[in-house]
């Protein structure tokens, strides 16, 4: 998933990025980094871990220039180690240059063999870094007929952000499959992942940029390039279900909205007798209102999220996962004894956290645990971005619900029907790979 800032022309460019990479946070916990630009060099400072204990005042103080870009890295393709932290910055004919990338290149392990049959040197194992191979490849006349050239040789999913001189570079795949949003700040244009960022820098947002544009901004000046085309959409619709805060524009509308509507649709799916709904915090919260809303069951915050707690989802290792959820979640005991529960998240996919929550609230005295989650059975691995390497590792690609409910120890189980997710959406518009199967890319 990955969140991307990036900021161009304004005095307190570091600043703001900082604040951008700040609110973007729940996109990635490993490590993160900005690189920024005084028009003659780049100053970086990357590290692992929160965005808030990397970059101290001294840090921040330390990367001048009114052009910068930052990165929060959840890794996909590419160890979770030091070298892989983004904005990786490299040397190259039309100057040095940054970039920050949020998605999965497919092809990214031929395209590195190619390269490094030609010769080239890898400084990490991101799939980041072939892109900027490819950019310094010396085809092109500048640096924008470069990205576009590399970006003919590439597959997958992607929006970037790219520094070069005092130049900022947005640019988003074909398929649209992950966000990149513009913003305005005092005449300044900003690049992010998520419109939470541009609400805390205090940014105006403007339009998303479209699937396969890319944009030149320098000073207050932006130029847009649409040169790549896709047979279709595929924007990934597990951002609306959990990656995009609430509050965050998600596709043309608030996460909050999305998931509350899930929620309304699953109850009159698959209702339940029950005395209250109560949420998986926080991702399930939209949804659980959307429930109760519809159905009618009281809803009640009867599990309390330890705030100070990761999201469990994206930690990289499995122990810490399955350690994760007595550290994050506590029942509240009244709330939950002698009732019937509905427990509403917004999916299963390895289901090594729901089967401890079921037994939490079972221990905390509920006499009934139904289980109803606001997205179809994630059955198949994702390519484009969501940790998910292996098929074996997801649930619902072996067992069915009843199985399901039987390992998670629930009354009942639902889930999401894919007619309910795209109710009022254009399914063929979305990828859908995670709960269909269906393979975007081979369309063409």
């Amino acid at each position: 998933m990955c969140g991307i800032f990036g900021i161009a022309g304004h005095p307190e460019a570091v600043g703001m990025t900082y604040l951008g990479l700040y609110a973007q946070q729940h996109r990635g916990q490993e490590g993160c980094g900005i690189v920024s630009s005084d028009g003659g060099r780049l100053h970086a400072y990357r590290a692992m871990g929160y965005v808030r204990d990397v970059f101290s005042e001294e840090r921040l103080r330390g990367l001048r220039g009114q052009v910068a870009i930052g990165h929060t890295r959840y890794s996909t393709a590419g160890g979770s180690v030091a070298c892989n932290i983004q904005p990786l910055v490299a040397g190259c004919g039309y100057g040095p240059t940054a970039i920050g990338h949020n998605g999965n290149l497919t092809n990214f392990l031929t395209l590195r063999k190619e390269l490094e049959a030609g010769g080239a040197i890898f400084q990490s194992s991101s799939d980041t870094e072939v892109i900027l191979h490819l950019i310094a490849q010396p085809k092109a006349p500048n640096i924008l007929e470069a990205l576009v050239e590399a970006l003919k040789q590439i597959q997958g999913a992607y929006s970037l952000v790219l520094l070069n001189g005092s130049t900022l570079i947005g640019a988003r795949d074909p398929y649209g499959f992950r966000p990149l949003c513009l913003g305005l700040l005092n005449g300044s244009y900003v690049l992010a992942s998520e419109t939470c960022a541009f609400d805390l820098v205090g940014a105006k947002y403007v339009r998303e940029i479209e699937p396969g544009e890319i944009v030149q901004i320098q000073g207050s000046n932006i130029v847009s390039t649409r040169v790549l085309e896709a047979p279709r959409l595929a924007r990934c619709i597990f951002e609306e279900v959990y990656f995009a805060r609430p509050d965050s524009l998600v596709f043309g509308r608030t996460g909050q909205v999305s998931r509350e509507m899930f929620g309304r649709i699953l109850a009159q799916e698959s209702p339940v007798e029950a005395d209250i709904v109560v949420p998986v915090p926080d991702s399930g919260v939209p949804a659980a209102l959307g429930f109760s809303r519809e159905s009618g069951i009281p809803f009640a915050l009867a599990l309390i999220r330890n705030h100070y707690v990761g999201r469990t989802f994206i930690e990289p290792e499995a122990g810490i996962r399955n350690f994760g959820v007595k550290v994050k979640l506590n029942p509240v005991r009244e709330l939950l004894a002698g009732k019937r529960v509905v427990l509403v998240d917004d999916s299963i996919v390895r289901a090594t956290t729901i089967p401890k929550i079921v037994r939490m609230v079972r221990d905390a005295g509920a006499t009934e645990v139904h289980v109803r989650i606001s997205y179809p059975p994630f059955r198949f691995s994702c390519e484009f971005g969501i940790d998910t390497p292996t098929q074996k590792e997801l649930i619902a690609s072996s067992k069915s619900v009843e199985e399901i409910r039987k390992h998670i120890n629930a009354d009942s189980l639902a889930f999401l029907s894919a007619d309910g997710l795209f109710r009022d959406r254009k399914q063929q518009e979305f990828c859908t790979r995670c709960c269909t199967g269906e393979y975007p890319i081979l369309s063409e």
